[in-house]
């Protein structure tokens, strides 16, 4: 199986996998990156799954279903191009040979989920497709949820295995560890790797996938009730320490804030 991160318009990753001349395609809010992958590698389109509705995540859903007959996978409560599978928590979505677990994750949207695999293959590390819900050292704005729900959001997919592959939607890691050493200058986890994901981009490379046992290192998003970054947030923001939803509300607003 084969995992490729296709960069799309500033900053989007549309995540491709293919395997014996067959592939899926996460989030393609462009279908061109889509259509050139596909002829490189070699093989055609059965699957694309969505993670929410927002338009760069969804631009090229008509053009590649029109072109490859691919079906369509999405969120049952958003409106996506149809026509298209709609998917709620506890559904698995077959493809590939791969059965990925739909994980309702609210918060940057009303309606959005996620995508799970955790047996991609032999020796190979759980997948996660977590859209605009999970960044690299950071999470997605809550445009439609609330900070409740995107804490709740959060903590679910943290608690999957250490070893998954976090596949998200943008590459913003590296705006995103300059805010988290805000938050935690005396990470020394984190401080590393801002040092590994700046090397990274300055040869171009993509910094993901990134691990979830990294993230629960490093991203201050997954570790708003860790006392260092509680009494961080109480300081800048005047949060309620005892109050982990506000806490997390403020680091959410620190973080929109930040400059």
């Amino acid at each position: 199986m084969k995992l490729i991160p296709l960069p799309a318009f500033d900053d989007n990753y549309l995540w491709m996998v293919h395997e014996s001349g067959e592939a899926l395609v996460v989030d393609p809010g462009d279908a061109a990156p889509v259509q050139a992958a596909l002829q490189q590698v070699g093989a055609r389109l059965v699957a694309i799954l969505v993670t929410h509705h927002h338009r760069d995540h969804t631009g090229g859903v008509n053009a590649l279903r029109e072109a490859t007959g691919a079906v369509v996978h999405g969120p049952a409560s958003e409106a996506i191009p149809g026509p298209l599978v709609p998917h709620r928590s506890g559904d698995i979505v077959e493809a590939l040979g791969l059965h990925f677990e739909v994980i309702d994750v609210p918060g940057h949207t009303a309606g959005h989920i996620a995508y799970y695999c955790g047996s991609p293959g032999p020796g190979e590390a759980p997948l996660l497709f977590c859209g605009d819900t999970l960044f690299s050292a950071g999470c997605g704005r809550l445009f439609e949820g609330t900070p409740a729900q995107m804490l709740d959001s959060l903590e679910r997919l943290a608690a999957l295995p250490g070893d998954t592959r976090v596949c998200c939607a943008h590459e913003y890691t590296l705006s995103n560890l300059r805010f988290a050493r805000a938050v935690e200058p005396g990470n020394a986890p984190l401080a590393a790797y801002q040092v590994q994901c700046e090397a990274l981009r300055t040869q171009g490379l993509p910094t993901l996938p990134s691990t979830l046992a990294l993230e629960r290192e490093v991203n201050p998003f997954l570790r708003s009730r860790k006392p260092a970054v509680v009494q961080s947030v109480a300081t800048a923001r005047g949060a309620d320490p005892q109050d982990p939803v506000a806490v997390f509300a403020a680091l959410r607003q620190w973080k929109n804030d930040y400059r």
